[in-house]
């Protein structure tokens, strides 16, 4: 048996910095250290007599952090965004009935978008409109959280995965 490989390459490098640095400025002893930093720079105004060195200082500071902040925290964004979307595809595809057109929407052009968002408006509408027509002749019936709610005909006839 091959031991797995123990290098590692710059991407994942950066993947667990992006990861460990997005967790470590998510907290709050982090925000109260950013304010203890702005309140002490703003102490140090009157020695400095504001003035534009002063102001230089948070001002290239603030923006350098943004600016290197903004690629840690997209990057970690767009794998944990990845991530659900594996997720939710392999709940559909698992699904018995589930359209697979609806596996990798992320992939899909604005305008197919457009259109299927569309069609689960119609659909929406459908029901809703069927709801009202129900609910003047009688109540309509009670479902528990364990029991599945209709669904259209092309996902009706699902069945949870054994």
């Amino acid at each position: 048996m091959r031991e797995p490989e123990k290098k590692e390459g710059l991407r994942e490098h950066f993947r667990k910095f992006a990861q460990g640095t997005s967790q470590f400025v998510g907290t709050p002893w982090t925000f109260a250290l950013a304010c203890l930093v702005i309140v002490a720079w703003a102490a140090c105004g009157p020695m400095f007599h504001f003035s534009d060195t002063w102001q230089l200082v948070i001002n290239t500071s603030t923006t350098i952090v943004t600016f290197l902040m903004v690629f840690l925290i997209q990057s970690t964004q767009n794998r944990d965004t990845r991530a659900v979307h594996l997720k939710l595809d392999e709940l559909i595809r698992a699904m018995k009935g589930a359209r697979n057109k609806l596996v990798n929407l992320e992939a899909m052009t604005d305008e197919e978008l457009d259109k299927l968002q569309a069609e689960f408006e119609r659909e929406c509408g459908a029901r809703k409109q069927g709801k009202q027509k129900h609910s003047h002749k009688e109540a309509p019936p009670q479902h528990h959280e364990n029991q599945q709610q209709p669904q259209s005909h092309e996902t009706s006839s699902r069945e949870k995965p054994q």
